[in-house]
């Protein structure tokens, strides 16, 4: 017997989900959306009052519903997973407690549930994974000789190769848990920054431990959240020594490091004849003993130089993330500087200084080309000009050192720029080691005002066309375009095309006409009504809303009074964790990410006060740009729920042949099971495709070593085929990039990579570096 207080609990459900989806509906009907909503809405509230009545039309009208919704998700969504589970999902699940209390009426549940199963059973297979490796594979040519990872990117060229071929696809999956090294900076037993930052905390935005470790003879060298610079015995994961600045900024910055430079002294020995170099938070470039860890009192001043020496804005942060470059003897740094500000930030000047003696050796400041040393006193930079916030790398022989370079301040608004900041801003620049002047520039996206500053490395590869060798700079941008540039000269290997773009900036500035658009890219596909997504009809109908009242045109959409979407939004599809390249197999691999972002420019005197005013310089609600006449508000376009708006999957690795410059293979990364709604883990492993933030490394014996996914797992992909191979459980978030040595000790291969999450990400925080290894053979060190 059917008891009376279900079949009305049941009944109010679907009414309430009903008149929802009726008053969305017609709301998004006006705005020239899809009129499902609106059908659906009223066809549920009708059965919601027949079966309040217990009326046998009850469970017919809803069956009904259900009908009407297989045939509209089928033709919107066609046979993706993703898509028919959005709109089918909870619909069937309440068709189930109809078909609970109406015995009678089976027969057309039944019949729906085996057409929708089948369609998610058959599409679930279809998650976006594709695969045609094979069609230009090499067969690997490296040897197992052993090679030291003693720069940033494995080598000066950036391409995270290492020649090892110990651990391989085919023994991988054995792969254990070694050591485990944790730094201190968080507090005992918790996930969140101890206190102990000169008492400043609210002063520090905090991104995470993403450093990725450089290792030479049997030590480690990398840096901590906090700023410090460590050394670990690379057997063990020991530390050896620890290095700290005592570094308490009294600005507006955070705290991030993403690795540290090694440098050797030829024919020098003793103390600081090798080195580390480094940034700290108090805008210093230190060089300390690689031995011992003490300052190398012949470096500046006791061991440091002022990065601020030449600045203006001392209020603002200033310091180096990223590691410098080192080449020739000079080590080239550039440095992070808040976003979105205010005009008259700090100067983004490229400086060369001696690594032995800490010197100015030149400086390149794009406002005054004729200076190459400091300002006279008096002078400073010139100031708010791009600067380089990520990695550089090194062609000695060319002499020559590529630098990604970002926009002039503030990002989102141009109206105040100048003829060199519209001629360098997201440029790669190739400069000369002995002078800093460039040689030649490329320019990512004319015009930025999208924050599409270039966060990646250029890669350095000489790509064996048949014809021959070609010395190549590979630079992968936040659009996603992979651009492919002769080194000697900067013109496009791979073809760039010039295509025409959305108009319409605001009062004061302008928009390019123009894009420029690789032929190899890993852009995300522009976005539609259809492509809005949800866990629920509400949340689905909710982005479906958003979509229709802003404004989408494509790639660069200019900001404006108008809420706009950005895809991919300033995260980037390719972020700083940038690409590898497979240097036996002319394969590159990299990850990207697909989540947009909703921005809107809101004139300074109608802005809330609060809102004009600097803050915390990880805050991308309120962006204030000052001395514009505009405030900016920006998220990401997520759902009430906290999840992006888009269809999944939100995250792919993806393999490329860098000879003919076609896809190989691509496949979603990433499960749901330390993620979910408002953040909470679902604790269940669905492979959604997670939005991802550090790198990928290859290994002459075929492997991909990644992690970067909001689940916290190191993964080994097949460098060929892109096939998951083996998953190793991290402690926390690996928003870091990989690293992998040999031992000199016990001649075993170690995969190690920083654990210290991402608040953005919202992945579990951590002060974690940990190493995987093959179990020891007899006879191998433990």
């Amino acid at each position: 017997m059917k008891r009376w207080w279900v079949v009305r609990l049941l009944a109010l459900i679907i009414g309430a989900l009903g008149v929802s989806m009726t008053i969305g509906g017609v709301q998004l009907a006006l705005l020239g959306g899809s009129v499902y909503y609106a059908l659906a809405g009223v066809g549920l509230m009708v059965s919601a009052v027949l079966q309040w009545l217990e009326h046998r039309w009850g469970a017919w009208s809803y069956a009904a519903v259900l009908v009407l919704t297989l045939v509209w998700s089928v033709f919107e969504a066609g046979f993706g997973a993703w898509g028919l589970a959005a709109r089918l999902g909870l619909l069937a699940v309440l068709g189930l407690g109809v078909l609970a209390v109406n015995a009678r009426t089976w027969l057309p549940y039944v019949g729906i549930a085996l057409v929708a199963s089948a369609l998610l059973g058959v599409t679930a297979l279809r998650s976006g994974e594709r695969s045609t490796a094979g069609i230009a594979a090499r067969a690997a040519t490296a040897t197992n000789v052993p090679g030291e990872w003693s720069v940033y990117g494995g080598n000066a060229r950036g391409t995270r190769f290492a020649p090892h071929t110990q651990i391989t696809p085919e023994n991988v999956a054995d792969l254990e848990q070694a050591w485990v090294y944790t730094s201190g900076d968080l507090a005992a037993g918790g996930d969140e920054p101890i206190d102990a930052l000169g008492g400043l905390r609210g002063l520090y935005g905090i991104s995470g431990l993403q450093a990725t470790p450089v290792q030479v003879g049997n030590r480690l060298y990398s840096c901590t959240e906090r700023g410090m610079a460590i050394a670990l015995d690379a057997e063990s994961g020991r530390e050896l020594w620890r290095f700290d600045p005592q570094a308490h900024p009294r600005v507006l910055t955070h705290s991030s490091c993403r690795g540290v430079a090694y440098y050797r002294a030829p024919q020098a020995s003793g103390h600081c004849a090798a080195r580390i170099l480094f940034g700290s938070l108090d805008s210093k470039l230190w060089a300390i003993d690689a031995g011992s860890g003490a300052p190398c009192t012949d470096f500046g001043n006791a061991g440091s130089v002022s990065l601020r020496e030449g600045l203006n804005s001392p209020e603002i942060g200033y310091h180096m993330t990223s590691p410098g470059t080192i080449a020739d003897g000079v080590i080239v740094v550039g440095a992070w500087i808040p976003d979105n500000q205010l005009v008259v930030a700090p100067s983004g000047v490229v400086r060369g200084y001696d690594v032995i003696t800490g010197k100015l050796a030149w400086a390149w400041d794009m406002g005054r080309p004729d200076r190459a040393q400091a300002p006279p006193e008096g002078e400073t930079y010139t100031p708010g000009t791009p600067n380089v916030w990520s990695f550089g790398s090194a062609d000695e022989a060319l002499g020559l050192v590529f630098v990604p370079l970002g926009n002039p301040s503030p990002d989102l608004w141009g109206g105040n720029r100048r003829e060199f900041d519209e001629r360098y801003s997201s440029s790669v620049v190739a400069l000369d080691v002995r002078t800093g002047r460039p040689r030649w520039s490329f320019q990512t996206v004319h015009h930025d005002i999208w924050d599409y500053d270039i966060p990646a490395q250029p890669v350095l590869f000489d790509i064996p066309f048949p014809q021959g060798a070609r010395p190549a700079v590979i630079q992968p941008t936040k659009p996603g375009d992979i651009f492919v540039l002769d080194r000697r000269s900067g013109e496009p290997i791979v073809p760039v095309e010039e295509r025409a773009v959305a108009q319409g900036a605001v009062p004061g500035d302008r928009v390019s006409p123009t894009q420029p658009f690789s032929a190899l890219s890993v852009r995300p596909a522009d976005l539609s009504e259809q492509q809005m997504w949800g866990m629920t009809p509400l949340d689905q109908l909710w982005c479906r809303l958003q979509f229709r009242r802003a404004r989408y045109e494509g790639p660069y959409t200019p900001p404006g009074e108008q809420p706009t979407i950005n895809h991919p939004g300033s995260f980037g599809s390719v972020s700083w964790g940038g690409v590898t390249v497979d240097e036996s197999r002319s394969i590159l691999v990299t990850n990207k990410t697909s989540v947009a972002y909703y921005m809107q420019l809101i004139p300074r005197e109608v802005a809330p006060e609060s809102a004009r005013k600097r803050r915390d310089p990880t805050s991308y609600q309120w962006l204030p740009m000052e001395q514009t006449p505009y405030v900016a508000r920006i998220r990401p376009f997520v759902s009430p729920l906290k999840i992006p708006c888009n269809e999944p999957p939100w995250g792919h690795v993806e393999a490329f042949d860098l000879v003919s410059a076609k896809s190989l293979w691509k496949r979603p990364l990433g499960t749901a099971r330390d993620s979910g709604p408002f953040g909470w883990p679902t604790h269940v492993p669905l492979p959604i495709g997670t939005p991802m933030q550090g790198g990928a490394i290859t290994t002459a014996s075929g492997l991909t070593f990644i992690a970067a996914t909001t689940d916290n797992y190191l993964r080994a992909l097949d460098t060929q085929t892109g096939k998951e191979l083996w998953r190793g459980r991290l402690p926390a978030g690996g928003q870091a990039t990989p690293m992998t040595y040999v031992s000199p000790d016990s001649g075993r291969q170690f995969v190690v990579i920083a654990a210290g999450g991402h608040a953005g990400m919202r992945t579990r925080r951590g002060d974690y570096v940990v190493a995987f290894a093959l179990p020891p053979r007899r006879g191998q060190g433990m």
